[in-house]
């Protein structure tokens, strides 16, 4: 098998290096667009006019008192409009001339009258030609039917009338009334017909005697407009200026322009902003990603794809879709994104991603800071809450905590807020009821993509592929219970040793479980799995075909684990318990019987490995050689136990089988500590009982034995 050279390696570490990269420059493009394209496509990047529908509810970014133009000019116009119409006093000059106009039409109708040579006809005609006293025709020949002394009583009354009208003071507006109450100023002697002629006469004649003094009149509104005083107007931090669908008024647009929101906002500042803020996050994750090279699956370019691609999915939705509302940013869960990537990769890093998340959510809202801690703060407490997620109950628990955290957030910034109603207040806290528990729902739903798509087990697909009725389990049950036994005990021992270094107890647990599978293809070869008294140690056969079998259950493991679709890391833990190891029993055998030992070749009994390459294999590997040694050994005082654990430590370091791992000298020792510890208690002393016969219990003597495993 080739191995890899520095030069290999190096070019490989550069290539992907360069690649991650890529994915960092193409990730910071994609957010930086999400924080510019929803303003720049909004409305917000046009000036409000007025008529306009609000597009979005809009709050005061901060508290202002401030002189409101529009509220004084308001408060001006209605006190001009409050003053009355000034008129001068009567003219007497104007009756006057209004009576020379009727008397000169009264001669003139008189002569007309008293002309013998003209048609009736011609004299109506003549009477219209009175330019200034224009009559109907009706009236015309009312005055030619009178008699001569029903004439004189008609015109002397009507200059009577048209004299008393005018002595008072009319004004523009009062001639209609006037003249319709001439009938009751007219002497009531006179017939019907007689008294409607008159109104016809004197009406046209009827003028204003008091005229409008636009002068004075205009002269008392100024004093009235600036007797008002400018009017103020406070506006609190959060307050809605306007609400989504209003329509603009002279004041809303007012307000809007005192905090700079009227006018389209500054495209410039706004790219530079964005810009900044996004290359900081960027150079964040950077550093991030360098201080965590050794944790492996971070450092995958397909684990860094998927986490950018969910990252910027729920910053798009976020800037896009539910920012602008006024409601929907309390129910939309962004905990769930920190839920899931804690649980998939780390908890840092779901910590720190989270919160990158949620400052780029807010950026730019009125909002921001009640809006960044909304997201965050609950998230932080999910995972905490959540930790490993090994059962449902830990999700429901974790979305409770986000719930309530949330709920408390909005009492704090929104008790005793003047612009919040109580059926506001009730709607935010139902919102964060209901985020709670749609981000607890939506992360199994997503740890189970991240899980499927980057093939990083999860502890619900560990604790669900360790029962026993799995398909392969249920194979190994049934097949080789000897080896089951075998892995039941590496991994009770693996299990207390990972937990002492901190390492991942549950995935070493189920790799353990799992590490020997490939052997059910051939389970009587092993000795675990023969009938007690007829071991086969196949001395009948050569050791490199003995030795190419035992070998074998590694590639048959991996074919297994494939089949039924185990994680890669539990599939790691078959692959590299024996490491690159010798089969050593072969390999003895073969030197022995070989009559020059250089002859043979140690890589025909070499496990293909890997060596282990993570804390957890490494543990198993360690397990594994430490239960098969205890379990050959039929004495298992102190210092046999702690002779074999030694035996096993040294061997495989000495094989370099830890170069590959990060496992340190102290993690070393205390996994011996914690290989003693459990063996020292499986091996315990046992009390023979009493033996029982014929029903009768009779005494036997009491003594302390050690019995290996099998006899237990």
């Amino acid at each position: 098998m080739a191995r890899k050279t520095p030069a290999n390696k190096s070019s490989k570490k550069t290539a992907k290096g360069v690649i991650n990269a890529l994915i960092l420059v193409i990730s910071c493009l994609v957010a930086f667009g999400c924080l510019v394209l929803p303003d720049i496509l909004s409305d917000q990047n046009e000036a409000v006019r007025i008529g306009q529908v609000a597009p979005q509810e809009i709050t005061a970014p901060f508290s202002i008192t401030f002189e409101s133009k529009v509220f004084t000019d308001e408060a001006r116009k209605e006190a001009a409009a409050g003053v009355e119409p000034i008129f001068l006093p009567a003219d007497p000059g104007i009756a006057k001339a209004q009576l020379e106009i009727l008397n000169n039409a009264i001669y003139f109708f008189t002569s007309v009258r008293n002309d013998k040579f003209s048609t009736r006809q011609q004299k109506i005609n003549d009477m219209r030609s009175a330019a200034k006293l224009t009559l109907k025709d009706e009236a015309y020949e009312a005055i030619l039917n009178l008699t001569d002394e029903d004439w004189q009583a008609v015109s002397t009354e009507a200059n009577r009338v048209l004299e008393l009208v005018l002595r008072d003071s009319i004004r523009n507006d009062q001639i209609g009334r006037v003249r319709s109450n001439l009938p009751a100023v007219i002497d009531f002697g006179f017939k019907s017909d007689q008294t409607q002629l008159i109104t016809m006469i004197v009406s046209p004649l009827i003028v204003p005697t008091s005229l409008f003094s636009e002068t004075q009149t205009q002269q008392a509104r100024e004093t009235a407009r600036n007797s008002v005083e400018p009017i103020t107007r406070q506006i609190m931090a959060g307050e809605v200026l306007v609400r989504r669908g209003q329509i603009i008024g002279l004041a809303d647009l007012e307000s809007l322009n005192v905090f700079g929101l009227g006018e389209p906002e500054n495209r410039t500042n706004l790219l530079i902003t964005s810009g900044i803020l996004v290359a900081v996050c960027g150079l964040i994750c950077v550093t991030y990603y360098n201080r965590r090279r050794k944790f492996q699956a971070l450092m995958e370019n397909r684990t860094i794809v998927m986490l950018a691609i969910f990252f910027l999915v729920f910053l798009a939705l976020a800037r896009f879709l539910v920012l602008d509302r006024t409601v929907i940013p309390w129910i939309f869960p962004v905990a769930a994104f920190g839920l899931t990537v804690a649980i998939v990769l780390r908890v840092e890093t779901g910590i720190l991603m989270s919160m990158l998340l949620a400052i780029l959510i807010v950026f730019g809202h009125p909002r921001d800071m009640e809006l960044a801690l909304f997201y965050i703060l609950p998230t932080f407490a999910g995972i905490f809450v959540i930790g490993r997620a090994r059962r449902i109950s830990s999700f429901i628990g974790a979305g409770l905590v986000v719930s309530l955290v949330g709920i408390a957030l909005v009492l704090i910034f929104r008790i005793g807020d003047s612009f919040t109603d109580w059926l506001g207040l009730v709607s935010l806290i139902a919102s964060a009821l209901l985020n709670g528990l749609a981000s607890g729902t939506l992360t199994i739903l997503f740890e189970y993509i991240f899980s499927f798509v980057l093939d990083i087990p999860t502890a619900l697909q560990l604790m669900d592929i360790s029962r026993p009725d799995h398909p392969l389990m249920q194979q190994v049950l049934q097949t080789m219970p000897g080896s089951y036994q075998h892995s039941l005990q590496v991994s009770n021992l693996a299990e207390q040793a990972a937990e002492a270094i901190g390492a991942d107890r549950l995935l070493v647990r189920v790799g353990a479980l799992y590490h020997d599978v490939g052997k059910s293809e051939n389970p009587g070869f092993f000795v675990e799995n023969q009938a007690r008294g007829s071991v086969d140690s196949h001395d009948d056969i050569s050791p490199e075909i003995a030795a190419a079998t035992i070998i074998k259950h590694i590639t048959d493991g991996v074919a297994l684990a494939k089949r039924y679709r185990l994680p890669s890391r539990v599939i790691d833990f078959i692959r590299e318990h024996h490491g690159t190891m010798l089969t050593r029993y072969q390999y003895g055998k073969a030197l022995s019987a070989a009559e020059n030992p250089d002859e043979v070749d140690p890589e025909m009994f070499r496990y293909p490995g890997p060596a282990p390459r993570s804390k957890e294999t490494a543990i198993l590997m360690l397990a594994d050689g430490t239960e098969a040694i205890s379990r050959a050994q039929n004495s298992h005082s102190d210092e046999e136990i702690l002779d074999a654990i030694n035996a096993i430590i040294n061997t495989c370091k000495d094989a370099g089988q830890f170069d590959n791992t990060d496992l340190t000298l102290k993690d070393i020792s205390t996994i011996r500590d914690s290989f003693f510890k459990t063996l020292q208690r499986s091996y315990h002393p046992r009390i023979q009982y009493p033996e029982t016969r014929r029903g009768k219990t009779e005494p036997v003597n009491v003594t302390n034995q050690t019995q290996t495993p099998a006899e237990n």
